[in-house]
């Protein structure tokens, strides 16, 4: 029997032992061109606080995971269940991320394999993220996961 590529990765539960690089992991999400008034260091910051928050709230409905390939950890995954502006319950993927030698390997489509399945086990029928316009990069990567984009931010620097 043939193995895919993420076959090899454990989307486990993170814990507080895990802050370092989840705070490592996040400053992969600013690798591309921000828009002026953002810095790497900011986007990096809240979501690494964020995601330790979450981890130390331990609510059932907002979770981080960490991927790890061969007991190394690859990739982080924070969701949570929300409700949107037109009161639909839905699953929200705050953060996703791989590091830089696991980009292409299998390991961003196995946690959103893993996020779609922690939204259907709630019930929920819907998954939503948000992406910065400029990363194309990731755009790709979530359009080839069957996600579309919906809305359209606008921003003026004053």
């Amino acid at each position: 029997m043939s193995s895919s590529p993420t076959d090899d990765v454990i989307v486990r539960p993170a814990t507080t032992r895990d802050e370092a690089t989840l705070a490592r992991l996040s400053a992969r999400l600013a690798g591309f061109e921000l828009p002026a008034w953002r810095t790497a260091a900011e986007i990096a910051r809240a979501d690494a606080r964020g995601m330790i928050a979450a981890i130390r709230a331990r609510h059932p409905d907002d979770c981080v995971y960490v991927a790890e390939r061969d007991g190394v950890p690859v990739g982080c995954l924070h969701i949570l269940a929300t409700t949107d502006f037109f009161g639909r319950h839905h699953a929200h993927i705050s953060v996703i991320a791989t590091s830089a030698a696991a980009e292409g390997t299998g390991v961003g489509r196995a946690m959103m394999a893993f996020a779609e399945a922690w939204a259907r086990e709630r019930g929920l029928s819907l998954l939503t993220l948000h992406v910065f316009a400029a990363n194309t990069r990731a755009r790709r990567f979530y359009e080839q996961a069957g996600m579309m984009p919906e809305f359209l931010k606008y921003a003026k620097r004053l």
